[in-house]
């Protein structure tokens, strides 16, 4: 049996020169960085080094950028901290309908601790209109968090337009890019923003590492009570081998990324075209030419996806149904319904986001393996079935 693996937004493969960087530091380098003493050396070292790795990926500064165990936890870090830390001049805080649940989460944290918060909604598409943004900001707002690009759909936002709108309006403006760094060219400078998000994961590099790049001058509260690590303001130990594969798993994506993205660029629109055509009642979810270039996400009418991705598995195809954080849910996507889909379509979405491994044999056999798949399942729908009756068939 073929083995597919085409789940790469919930973890792409670690990379062997990502591994073979951090090997010394799961042995013989074991010190803090923190110490003071050659053990400590060795590891600051180290640590500052994939500092300026990551911080090359984006465009930034070393002093700029905070090291995290995840894009959850930046996200949480950048929506409280940044509302927190800004407070005493408001306690109102804007966020989009389709932002992953650190973001909507935090945010709703915030509204327990005393805060506003309003949501802008989002086309069919999934996109935030600038002027929604706009319309949404009030004298007591201190935070705009939209995130670069969204990991069910793919379609990317137009943060450079939001980006005025906030600059304008001197107010600190968070994006969660974690789909998008690594996979497509970024330089903070040029996005506008006050504070990004990124994990390691969705470039080849460990799990259980992020960033978070917080511009000079942006003051944050720290959630973390203990030392100071990170210059104060994430406190605890520095996991400085999985730092270490950040960093070279940053540097890699800098010299790879174009190359990368055109092959994928290519498989994702064989997929966006073939699927459809393939498969009858099956919409494209998210923008069709303004997204991620490893991502095709589809909407299956009549079944659900969780079926779906069972059966494929069975085939030797590994996709998801949605984020990694919600698919175990059995709910359908929040994503999906604020884009108007119906709770229906949006219970069959499926969602395959190719990398570095996939090539077009891949394609042809998740094209061949889908419609057989797709109508064993409506065989058994009575969605399928009212729908059939009512078209007059049998």
């Amino acid at each position: 049996m073929e083995k597919v693996y085409l789940d790469n937004t919930a973890a792409t493969p670690l990379l062997p020169e990502v591994r073979e960087a951090m090997m010394p530091y799961l042995g013989d380098v074991f010190g803090n960085p923190q110490s003071l003493h050659d053990w400590g050396d060795g590891a600051r070292e180290a640590l500052e080094g994939a500092r300026e790795q990551v911080v090359g990926l984006i465009g930034a500064r070393a002093d700029e950028l905070i090291f995290t165990g995840s894009g959850t936890e930046s996200n949480n870090l950048a929506v409280k901290g940044l509302a927190l830390a800004a407070q005493n001049r408001g306690k109102h805080v804007v966020v989009s309908a389709v932002e992953h649940f650190s973001v909507l989460h935090s945010a709703r944290t915030l509204a327990k601790w005393g805060f506003e918060v309003s949501e802008v909604p989002v086309d069919k598409y999934g996109m935030v209109d600038p002027d929604d943004v706009r319309r949404s900001l009030r004298d007591d707002t201190v935070l705009v968090s939209i995130m670069h690009a969204n990991g069910e759909v793919g379609t990317i936002q137009p943060l450079n337009d939001i980006a005025a709108i906030t600059v304008e309006r001197k107010i600190h403006l968070h994006t969660d890019a974690v789909a998008t760094v690594g996979n497509m060219p970024i330089k903070v400078t040029d996005l506008g923003v006050d504070a990004l998000s990124l994990a390691a994961n969705q470039f080849y590099g460990p799990k259980g590492v992020g960033a978070l790049w917080v511009r000079k001058g942006v003051r944050i509260m720290p959630l973390l009570d203990g030392g100071i690590q990170e210059g104060g303001r994430r406190a605890g130990t520095e996991n400085v081998p999985a730092i270490v594969g950040m960093g070279k798993a940053a540097q890699l994506a800098v010299r790879d990324m174009a190359d990368r993205s055109r092959r994928l660029m290519a498989l994702r629109d064989r997929l966006l075209k073939e699927l459809p055509a393939g498969v009858a009642h099956v919409v494209v979810t998210g923008h069709p030419r303004n997204r991620l270039p490893g991502h095709a996400s589809f909407g299956v009418e009549f079944i659900e996806g969780e079926a779906m991705l069972m059966l494929l598995n069975s085939k030797g195809i590994a996709v998801s149904s949605g984020s990694a954080c919600t698919s175990r849910a059995l709910k359908a996507s929040h994503v999906l319904i604020a884009m108007g889909l119906s709770h229906e379509t949006a219970q069959g979405s499926i969602l395959f986001t190719l990398g570095i491994d996939n090539t077009d044999q891949d394609i042809d056999y998740v094209v061949e393996m889908m419609p057989p798949i797709v109508d064993r399942l409506r065989q058994m729908s009575p969605l399928y079935s009212r729908f059939m009756k009512g078209k007059g068939g049998n």
